[in-house]
């Protein structure tokens, strides 16, 4: 009789165990999708922004350009015309982010990164353990025991 009972606990603790670890699955495989739906919509409001900035920046890079350009012809002075050179750089930064390429070059080099340089993505000290945590916050709370 105990036998019976012992071999059904057995099972029914396996039962557990498998449903505890497929819940564990599901629930990291969520928390993954929603890190990731965050992630891209973060990523959208980032070119929505730029596309937003474009509207205005042009306008304003439109409006200085026509008169930077009589102001030097009207002076004959060259000069009049040298802060386009920066402001196009912005514009043009501007614009290849919000309707260009930026993103995948960007996308293509970080992935360069990651395969090739990764010496470079290693935290100072190392990577955080359980262990250094645990020994962090011992040291706080006899701190403020001491205290």
């Amino acid at each position: 009789m105990g036998f019976i009972l012992s071999k059904s606990m057995n099972e029914s603790m396996k039962n557990q165990q498998e449903f505890m670890l497929m819940n564990a699955r599901l629930q990291l495989e969520r928390q993954l999708v929603m890190q990731n739906e965050m992630r891209e919509r973060q990523m959208a409001m980032q070119v929505a922004w730029s596309r937003e900035f474009i509207k205005y920046f042009g306008t304003f890079f439109t409006i200085a350009a026509i008169s930077l350009t009589a102001g030097a012809i009207k002076k004959k002075k060259p000069a009049f015309l040298a802060p386009l050179v920066p402001l196009s750089f912005v514009f043009t930064y501007q614009y290849d982010l919000g309707y260009g390429t930026l993103l995948q070059r960007m996308k293509g080099e970080a992935e360069s990164i990651l395969d090739t340089e990764k010496s470079m993505l290693q935290l100072p000290g190392g990577v955080i353990t359980f262990e250094s945590l645990e020994k962090a916050r011992r040291e706080q709370s006899q701190f403020f025991i001491n205290k």
